[in-house]
């Protein structure tokens, strides 16, 4: 059973009515822009209640979405005219949470009654929240107003200016610190606090605040030999070692890192408890036919193609021990001497499935006129039909995280918690930000200390299959690294955003694989014969032939990827602009407004 710890859900009625709710640990506030501040700061439940209640505001949970807008998932959504001024798509604006940030600071900063000890600690929860809201803001949209007080509508000036970018970066950094110095180090998994902000977090989160600074987005024509580099190595060094000081380190089993919760490599989570907050990511991830809806999580056959091999290198790279050849050539065997984290991530036409509810030994298809139809993926004519959902599906499944012990009826009850920063994370900026800076031995170590916990080889030279020969070979292969490693977690459209790589995506298709049973001598089996084997579980992923598919299949749909040198940085949307006229526009979307740091 899950332990109760912080909760994040509101529940209940408010103070209105004179009355307030309780939960396990925590009072929750319902509606932070009618309570009664009369009460609220005077009383410690109820300012615990009110900056437990921005975490909801402030931390996202599960996303089957989270890596659509990337190459590694099925999906379109960088089409012509996805982004625009008057649009809502990539627009982060999100006053409202920092006025309600600003308003705990303010009263916090204030206060006589309350015990410090307790005044502390919440504000450098709040400090934190300001800077971390602020960063996806500036993430998008480059500078924007830093509003450090809860603005009165009726009373200040709302027309402000935006901040410059290099100011936005400063006040980040600025609450970071005050949030540091406040938070303890290092809570841990048995505590009823776990789920709050610690020292570990926000060490790590300042490092990835000013890995963002010195990237070359915001740096566009001193990419790599700008100053920022050095403060960056200099706090991704510290958060490193202060997170091993504090016993945050890999988690042995990749798999194990969410399944068995609280673990080492916990840098941050956001709590789940069934059935106040639970996620949607299982019946999402799994196949129709033992889910509750449409699969909505496929990754690509490009994805597929990036994983590397158990000796780390690339499918077609000849100098690896298990080279296999071109594309066609892996189609005949893509499962086999992989990544160990190929098979704990990816899910594939015949492979076993121990999911509960089904019998020992069962096994997954998705050949179209074999499988469940609502699994079904391809255009075999044998079927004299082709599958409903070519459009979304690929003939892969998302098996990150898949808690294998629920039920079809009890999908919906998914709570995990989710990691939002783990410490692979932080090693990779450690690693990118060392490697910038002259230090590529500890970029090396990074990367083979991950690689080695994936369970890949280490070779005879002890570099896991890494090719890391110049600065510029180690800066892709952290790249590459992210993409396997971090996959489904939301981090690859932005790291390629974030390195200037965005624009590999421009005109980027995606495929899938049919799988089509075989007789032993290679040729088409019999539907009919295969359906009988299939429903005894006796053909595997070897019996079939993969045949490759572009990913949307239908023509009249969206096939490929619309982006362009201007996303860079996504403008502000006119709305805000209509109503402050001190606002200007970005410069790459027609405006005045320079987004960098240059």
């Amino acid at each position: 059973m899950k332990l109760n710890k912080i909760k994040y859900v509101v529940v209940g009625a408010f103070f209105a009515m004179g009355g307030m709710t309780t939960s396990c640990d925590t009072l929750d506030i319902k509606n932070l822009e009618t309570y009664d501040e009369s009460m609220v700061w005077h009383d410690a439940n109820l300012a615990s209640a009110y900056v437990n209640n921005l975490y909801a505001e402030c931390f996202t949970n599960w996303s089957v979405s989270a890596d659509g807008n990337s190459d590694i998932l099925t999906g379109m959504p960088w089409y012509l005219g996805t982004i625009t001024e008057t649009g809502s798509s990539y627009k982060k604006w999100t006053y409202t949470e920092i006025r309600h940030i600003n308003e705990a600071i303010k009263r916090l900063e204030a206060s006589t009654e309350l015990d410090q000890d307790l005044v502390n600690n919440l504000l450098g929860q709040a400090y934190f929240m300001r800077a971390y809201m602020y960063y996806w803001m500036v993430l998008h949209h480059g500078g924007v107003p830093y509003i450090k007080v809860p603005q009165d509508k009726d009373k200040d000036d709302l027309f402000v200016k935006r901040n410059s970018t290099p100011e936005c970066f400063q006040f980040m950094i600025e609450d970071l610190d005050k949030a540091i110095t406040l938070l303890p180090a290092k809570i841990a998994g048995t505590s009823n606090d776990y789920g709050r902000i610690d020292q570990c977090f926000a060490k790590s989160w300042k490092a990835k605040t000013l890995l963002l600074k010195c990237s070359p987005q915001f740096n566009p024509n001193h990419p790599y030999d700008n100053a920022y580099w050095k403060e960056a190595y200099a706090a991704a060094k510290e958060a490193y070692d202060f997170c091993v000081a504090n016993g945050v380190a890999l988690t042995g089993n990749y798999a194990d890192i969410w399944l068995q919760e609280q673990g080492p490599e916990v840098v941050f989570p956001v709590i789940n408890k069934n059935p106040n907050r639970v996620s949607n990511w299982a019946s999402a991830t799994r196949p129709a036919s033992i889910s509750r809806g449409v699969n909505q999580s496929n990754p690509t056959w490009e994805f597929v193609k990036d994983f590397p091999m158990l000796d780390g290198r690339r499918f077609d790279d000849p100098s690896g021990k298990y080279y296999v050849g071109d594309e066609n050539a892996l189609l005949k065997s893509f499962w086999k001497n992989r990544d160990p984290r190929f098979n704990q991530v990816v899910f594939y036409n015949g492979s076993e499935y121990p999911v509960a509810g089904k019998p020992s030994g069962y096994r997954q298809y998705n050949a179209l006129g074999i499988s469940n139809a609502d699994d079904q993926y391809g255009i075999n004519p044998a079927a004299h039909t082709n599958a409903v959902n070519n459009d979304v599906y690929s003939g892969f499944y998302n098996y990150k995280a898949a808690d294998m012990t629920l039920t079809q009826a009890t999908v919906l009850t998914y709570d995990i918690d989710y990691i939002l920063m783990r410490f692979a994370e932080v090693m990779f900026i450690y690693a990118e930000a060392a490697n910038e800076t002259g230090h590529s031995d500890v970029a090396i170590d990074m990367l083979k200390q991950i690689r080695k916990r994936a369970g890949i080889e280490a070779g005879a030279d002890g570099l896991y299959g890494l090719s890391v020969g110049s600065r510029e070979a180690i800066r892709k292969a952290i790249l590459d690294e992210r993409e396997i490693e971090l996959c489904y977690e939301g981090h690859r459209f932005w790291d390629l955003r974030r390195t200037r790589n965005m624009m590999k995506l421009a005109g980027w298709t995606k495929h899938g694989i049919e799988a089509i049973a075989i007789n032993p001598d290679g040729t088409d089996m019999d539907l009919n014969e295969a359906r009988t084997k299939t429903n005894n579980y006796e053909l595997t992923t070897g019996d079939f032939r993969y045949v490759i598919h572009q990913v949307p299949y239908t023509e009249a749909a969206e096939r490929e990827f619309v982006i362009e040198e201007s996303f860079y940085f996504f403008p502000i949307q006119k709305v805000n602009l209509d109503e402050n006229p001190n606002l200007e526009q970005n410069n790459n979307w027609g405006g005045t407004f320079n987004p960098t740091m240059e």
